[in-house]
């Protein structure tokens, strides 16, 4: 009897401002991905006037996913979840307590202050690896009530499946963005916990991506329709979508581009030099341990709150291609701003606090709203050049190609504005990078790639599958 080299998988892709269930349909030369559903995600106000995660709403929006992802296809032969990393959500007694802060909210300045009076950032650093983000998990834990009556805290992804299956577990990649695993073990570093005050019982047992962790039970097994099984991938979202980065060079930059722009390059050991630390590089965990070696550049958010800003003053919605497409026969000089100035993190009218940055550095203000995006492209495709060309310096590698996956992957002008800052080819695609590195984890735990199969074997059925669009650097 020959073993099955072929399959379709259920990705749960959860993203900041919006989620989808697809199915990956894996093997006999075929690599390709079905939309089940999309749904929006993104913050809201609680009743303590926090911001928070609808996470309620997110779960059933996941369920009804997965029911008609059953519904068109009965033979899934299993369910992977990814999404944002950092935030998470407290279980008690086998229920979700509270819906999970967002870690846009302001209370992590006080976890910032807290943690860093106890152990300094450069003693985090050489023990986390972690470039210094206010809202990543340990400032969050430092100033979150009643942790400690929590019988877990579970992130996104894990509470997701916890919901699902009742499997209590924190998968690797994710839970090396809380700042509380050690960078060289990979295991959580539970003394680090203690000299903080967090009760390392909220900890749950780590596993790897490809681990089996359950079945469907209880009431999503009854909705859903199948005693579907669950396997966990590199659960942040990050960690999925290099799988898929389709590396084309050994010393291929990468570009995750969405929300954020997560620029780096893929090591198997992490770099925790003085000079990392002050260049603010992070060192996350990958799929198969390798290190994701990255700066947290702000993405498209940028654009995408300006644009919301402007339908809210017109009352109608805008057409983005359309806007891109005028911002790109823009000419003259453009004015540039820094895409990771701190105000600029929450949400609110984008372009007028672009307008205060550029008048506060003497800088022109476009004067159109085609010209303001070319700005807000050309300020992110600078960042990205300038955090590609710090990676290869931090490494000592000389970067010869930079790799967009992702959403940022269909905005030509990003793609090309990036390839001139940088003087480097960009290869842009796939689009649904974390939804198919997801979907190629889950074939894997399945055997449908053989005994051996590498993250160099599903990379190269993703360059079969999705061929890259290119650009060269002009002038």
């Amino acid at each position: 009897m020959t073993a099955q080299t072929h399959g379709i998988v259920a990705a749960v892709d959860l993203g900041a401002t919006s989620g989808r269930v697809m199915l990956g349909h894996v093997g006999d030369g075929e690599l390709r991905l079905e939309s089940v559903a999309r749904f929006p995600n993104g913050p809201v106000e609680g009743p303590d006037g926090a911001l928070h995660w609808d996470f309620s709403a997110l779960y059933r929006h996941i369920v009804e996913g997965l029911r008609e992802a059953v519904s068109r296809e009965p033979s899934i032969a299993s369910i992977g979840i990814d999404s944002w990393a950092v935030d998470y959500g407290k279980v008690v007694g086998g229920e979700v307590l509270d819906e999970p802060f967002h870690y846009r909210d302001e209370r992590t300045a006080a976890g910032v202050e807290a943690v860093h009076a106890k152990v300094p950032f450069e003693e985090l650093y050489r023990r986390n690896g972690l470039q210094f983000l206010p809202f990543n998990t340990l400032y969050q834990f430092v100033v979150e009530r009643g942790l400690s009556d929590a019988d877990a805290a579970l992130l996104i992804p894990d509470l997701v499946a916890f919901l699902l299956t009742g499997a209590v577990v924190a998968e690797r990649t994710n839970a090396s963005t809380t700042g509380l695993v050690d960078v060289t073990t990979g295991e959580w570093d539970t003394a680090l916990a203690a000299e903080l005050g967090i009760p390392h019982e909220v900890l749950a047992p780590l596993v790897d991506p490809g681990a089996h962790l359950g079945t469907l039970a209880g009431a999503a097994r009854e909705r859903v329709g199948a005693p579907l099984e669950v396997v966990a991938v590199g659960s942040h979202d990050t960690a999925s979508a290099v799988v898929a980065v389709p590396l084309s060079t050994p010393h291929a930059a990468y570009i995750s581009c969405g929300t954020w722009g997560l620029v780096g390059v893929e090591l198997d050991a992490p770099v925790v030099s003085d000079a990392a630390r002050e260049a603010n590089f992070t060192n996350e965990g990958g799929v198969d341990g390798r290190v994701r070696f990255l700066h947290n550049v702000t993405g498209l958010w940028l654009l995408s709150e300006a644009v919301r800003t402007w339908e809210a003053e017109d009352g109608a919605p805008i057409d983005l291609p359309t806007l891109l497409d005028a911002a790109s026969a823009v000419t003259g000089e453009v004015a540039l701003f820094d895409a990771n100035d701190p105000r600029l993190s929450a949400p609110g009218d984008m372009p007028a606090r672009i307008a205060a940055v550029l008048e506060e550095q003497a800088a022109p203000v476009p004067a159109s709203r085609p010209a303001f995006a070319r700005t807000i492209v050309e300020s992110i495709a600078a960042a990205f050049a300038d955090a590609v060309a710090t990676a290869g310096r931090l490494t000592d590698r000389e970067i010869d190609v930079i790799h967009v996956v992702g959403g940022g992957a269909l905005n030509r002008l990003l793609c090309q504005a990036t390839a001139d800052r940088s003087g480097l080819p960009v290869l842009a695609g796939p689009v649904e990078a974390t939804a198919l590195g997801n979907v190629l984890v889950q074939a894997r735990a399945h055997g449908w790639f053989g005994e051996d199969a590498t993250l160099e074997t599903l990379r190269a059925a993703v360059a079969a599958s999705f061929p890259p669009v290119r650009y060269e650097p002009r002038g």
